[in-house]
């Protein structure tokens, strides 16, 4: 059901951009840093994964090394497959492959308007570290001890 992206993924991965962000342009007063990324690159790099269910992509996620901790740079799941628990399962094999990695922390950053994303993390063991604006974003960091 996930498995690495493939460059026949990315009209899916874009798609799926589009409409789960999209909504947060009025809120946010621009396009959310995901709207803005090259996921072609993104996929030739390494660490995107996609979400297959039945040859048909319902979400991704990109995962990123650093020095420190796993950082979970983008997730997100079709608006039609949202309320199935899919982001559950993205989140779950994230903090798998940090574990996997041998890291003792997760890390991932959103924009201080995607409230709702906030309150998941949050409930998920997310703790703010810090807020910072980069590239006229005001973004929320956060980080989950494993």
């Amino acid at each position: 059901m996930l498995r690495p992206a493939t460059p026949h993924d990315v009209a899916a991965i874009e798609a799926i951009v589009e409409a789960a962000y999209s909504p947060y342009i009025e809120r946010i007063g621009r396009k959310p840093g995901p709207m803005l990324e090259d996921y072609g690159r993104r996929v030739e790099v390494g660490g995107v994964h996609v979400l297959d269910n039945d040859g048909q992509i319902q979400g991704f996620i990109i995962l990123q090394d650093t020095d420190s901790a796993l950082l979970l740079d983008n997730l997100a799941v079709a608006p039609q497959a949202q309320g199935l628990g899919l982001g559950r399962v993205l989140m779950d094999f994230a903090e798998r492959q940090a574990i996997d990695a041998g890291y003792s922390a997760i890390r991932l950053y959103t924009n201080e308007a995607m409230t709702e994303n906030l309150a998941l993390y949050t409930r998920r063991g997310y703790v703010e570290t810090h807020r910072a604006e980069e590239q006229s974003l005001r973004r929320v960091y956060m980080a989950k001890p494993l």
